[in-house]
């Protein structure tokens, strides 16, 4: 059971999804911490959540920054990575630096945050990182952004039996989410949900026992069916989705 003086760390949780679990956290009683690159941010999503919020300055590919923060706040019951960026190009149409940025933010990011997240939780403690229904199976027109998000899930599945049991860590596989990454897709996006259903089930996902909090199941099936599939069959199928 989880407790309602929790200390809880989001990564990430001056918007979109993160904020929206900062809100939640805080509502039932947990102190969170949230912590991002942008201070005006930060400040008015602490004024939102109210007393039982604090916000710190700090960068994922900034490792000092993060272990100041980590040292000042914790130690944590949980730690949450939601930082990311994105960008919906195809990958032989992104832009170079775009890319490097989405590769350092999410993924070298995401292993910053798992190191200085596990060494600042109390025992037993949780660690969860956030991939992708989009890290299932690659695409045609597919993108940068859900190649980092493949790594994550080799990352977290790694880290769930290297760091038990000290640290329970989680993997958080969203669906499409509204949020301001979300909308700069023009595409069609199934069962698309506001951040606040995406952060119920986040949360009763990490409040129970299962290793992979992923929905909605009407994209997540399919793609999971997908990719069980014989590659030849596969890709035949994913042949008719390209432009």
């Amino acid at each position: 059971m989880a407790r309602r003086d929790e200390k809880i760390w989001i990564i990430g949780g001056s918007s979109g999804i993160g904020l929206a679990l900062a809100e939640a956290y805080a509502r039932r009683g947990a102190h969170v911490l949230i912590s991002g690159r942008k201070a005006e941010a930060l400040d008015e999503a602490v004024v939102n959540i109210g007393a039982n919020a604090t916000g710190a300055v700090a960068d994922v590919v900034d490792l000092e920054s993060l272990n100041a923060a980590a040292k000042a706040h914790g130690p944590f019951d949980r730690v949450i990575n939601a930082a990311a960026i994105y960008d919906p190009s195809p990958v032989l149409k992104a832009d170079q630096k775009k890319a490097e940025a989405i590769y350092e933010v999410n993924l070298v990011g995401s292993f910053n945050a798992a190191r200085v997240g596990a060494s600042h939780l109390r025992k037993g403690g949780q660690l969860a990182l956030f991939g992708s229904a989009a890290a299932i199976f690659g695409l045609p027109q597919g993108q940068v952004y859900s190649s980092t998000k493949a790594a994550i899930v080799n990352l977290a599945q790694s880290l769930r039996v290297e760091l038990a049991p000290e640290v329970d860590v989680r993997l958080i596989t969203p669906g499409f989410v509204k949020t301001p990454l979300t909308d700069m897709n023009n595409f069609q996006m199934p069962g698309i949900m506001e951040p606040e259903e995406a952060a119920r089930r986040i949360i009763a996902g990490l409040d129970g026992k299962a290793f992979d909090i992923a929905f909605p199941r009407r994209l997540i099936w399919p793609l999971r069916l997908l990719s069980a599939l014989p590659k030849p069959l596969a890709f035949a199928l994913t042949s008719r989705l390209k432009q």
